[in-house]
């Protein structure tokens, strides 16, 4: 999958000039700072047809209006999935969650865990130090 649009800007801070552009028109001197709109809908299709959504990382920087658009965007859109029994949708991570609650989603997922990378590890089966530790008794 190959985002369609990206939206870029010269300031990283609320309100920022920006403007969506193709994602290969990026100007050199301009900051990459969410998806456009395009790739928000071509993603939310994907989604229609999906079963289960494991989701570690935000799109864009959605701690700053506006480049809050596409991760906002997207949570509400697997939220509705989720609710409508669809879809099971699994989110790790804490910059994750942090943009589950900006969107106001972060109770309509499936599963949601703080941890980053030990939660991917988990998922790909690796035994994690601390529940070994547990484990042993220790």
């Amino acid at each position: 999958y190959l985002p369609k649009d990206i939206v870029v800007a010269q300031e990283f801070k609320a309100g920022a000039e920006s403007e969506v552009l193709p994602v290969d028109q990026c100007p050199p001197d301009a900051m990459i700072l969410d998806a456009g709109p395009d790739t928000v809908k071509k993603i939310a299709a994907t989604l229609e047809n999906a079963k289960t959504l494991i989701w570690n990382g935000p799109l864009g920087a959605f701690e700053i209006k506006p480049f809050d658009f596409a991760t906002n965007a997207l949570a509400r859109e697997v939220a509705e999935l989720t609710a409508d029994g669809g879809l099971l949708s699994i989110a790790g991570g804490g910059d994750t969650v942090a943009a589950l609650v900006n969107a106001g989603v972060s109770d309509q997922f499936s599963y949601v865990s703080m941890a980053g990378g030990a939660f991917l590890e988990w998922l790909e089966g690796k035994e994690l130090p601390g529940v070994a530790a547990l484990k042993a008794g220790g």
